[in-house]
């Protein structure tokens, strides 16, 4: 049966009615996807972001990363100043290792080029495993820096070339800004810069004090804990650091090495399942992130860094 002027009409009308309506439900979708990805992303996504002290919170020069990248970030550091090398030198270590693997401690490169600074073990850096230790790849990288003369003073490209060798030495400077926000947290000389939002991965198990004690000593060094308290177990999950100037240094001060060895903690979060770094009346975990604490005395304590490791 042939179709009527009036069925011929309705059916296209109809068709458009459908296609409009399947759009609208592709284009909801879309929206509730993206939103969920927004705070995903925003609130849940594992994440550290280091921000400039002159500022309030949310304005001014920031960086994110992730925890890998700040856990690797705050050991360059530790290692800098433990050898008694200035914030300076950790600016140059940081570019470095940002230009050269992103602050990943990467198993490939140019050649045989590998980890953090992009070190060849035929050039003399070591063996491959020891070139994949952060700690010793930041020691031996700080030695080479050490060598060049007036190094402190000399621009961070040319400072940072005469230690690597590079084929793209000017690819050093774009990152000097972000680098010398990171070493200004890092080296505790500005106070609760750095946050972490560690994800559940800081929270998949109960951490070890023993790891914790471990890595604050290849990091910072023996003196960093008092005998017994390296030796002896933790107080129910937590590690107490006795804050000491930093003896080796020409710089910082007893709380600039209290800010150091939290923003120390607050970084390795992810990778050592900490919940928890008090110091100097401030509070930090991964749901709210720095907070001042009420302490029932006058003046908070800038004695030690408490550090509480999830259970």
């Amino acid at each position: 049966m042939p179709r009527t002027a009036t069925s011929a009409s309705r059916r296209p009308g109809r068709s458009r009615f459908l296609r409009l309506s399947a759009a609208f439900a592709v284009l909801m979708a879309l929206a509730g996807y993206l939103a969920v990805q927004y705070v995903s992303g925003h609130k849940g996504a594992p994440r550290c972001v280091v921000r400039a002290a002159d500022g309030p919170e949310g304005e001014g020069h920031t960086y994110e990363m992730s925890p890998e990248q700040a856990a690797n970030a705050a050991t360059i550091s530790a290692v800098g100043t433990t050898r008694g090398m200035p914030e300076r030198a950790v600016t140059i270590a940081l570019a470095t290792a940002l230009q050269e693997s992103a602050l990943r401690n990467i198993q490939h490169g140019d050649r045989d080029s590998l980890g953090l600074f992009q070190q060849r073990p035929s050039q003399g850096w070591g063996s491959p495993a020891q070139i994949m230790d952060p700690v010793y790849a930041s020691g031996k990288f700080y030695d080479h820096l050490a060598e060049v003369p007036g190094y402190s003073r000399l621009p961070l490209t040319v400072a940072a070339q005469r230690v690597q060798r590079s084929g793209f030495p000017q690819a050093y400077a774009k990152h000097e800004p972000d680098a010398a926000l990171l070493a200004a947290a890092l080296t505790g000389r500005t106070p609760a810069t750095l946050n972490c939002s560690p994800g559940a991965s800081a929270k998949a198990g109960p951490g070890d004090t023993g790891k914790v004690k471990a890595e604050l000593v290849r990091s910072f060094g023996k003196g960093v804990l008092p005998k017994a308290v390296a030796a002896g177990p933790g107080s129910a999950g937590t590690v107490t650091v006795p804050v000491q100037q930093a003896v080796k240094s020409d710089e910082g001060s007893a709380p600039q090495r209290g800010w150091e060895l939290a923003h120390w903690a607050v970084a390795q979060a992810g990778v050592l399942r900490i919940d928890q770094v008090s110091y100097a009346g401030r509070v930090w975990n991964a749901d709210d992130g720095w907070r001042t604490e009420r302490a029932e005395q006058d003046e908070p304590d800038s004695t030690k860094v408490g550090i509480r490791l999830a259970q």
